[in-house]
């Protein structure tokens, strides 16, 4: 995996939820994880799955967590980033 190329992808996907308000997040938690395939430029395939939760306690802050990689054993440690939203 390209830990750059695949850092990149991740933050656009992030950046999705990053521009939701809080009362939108707050739809999403305790639904499915998001989860999805995206072709790079350089044309390998990853994979995304995207959770959002309570950050500490209901009604306070959510954390928007994304993961990424390409598959096979590197699904074992995928690459994450994350951010949260207050209300």
């Amino acid at each position: 995996m390209n830990k750059e190329e695949a850092r990149q992808i991740l933050q656009g996907e992030l950046e999705a939820f990053r521009v939701k308000s809080h009362a939108e997040l707050v739809k999403l938690i305790d639904a499915e994880p998001i989860a999805g395939e995206r072709a790079s430029p350089s044309g390998k395939w990853y994979q995304i799955e995207i959770q959002v939760f309570w950050d500490d306690k209901p009604s306070g802050d959510i954390r928007v967590i994304g993961s990424i990689d390409v598959g096979g054993l590197e699904s074992f440690v995928p690459l994450t980033d994350d951010f949260i939203k207050g209300p």
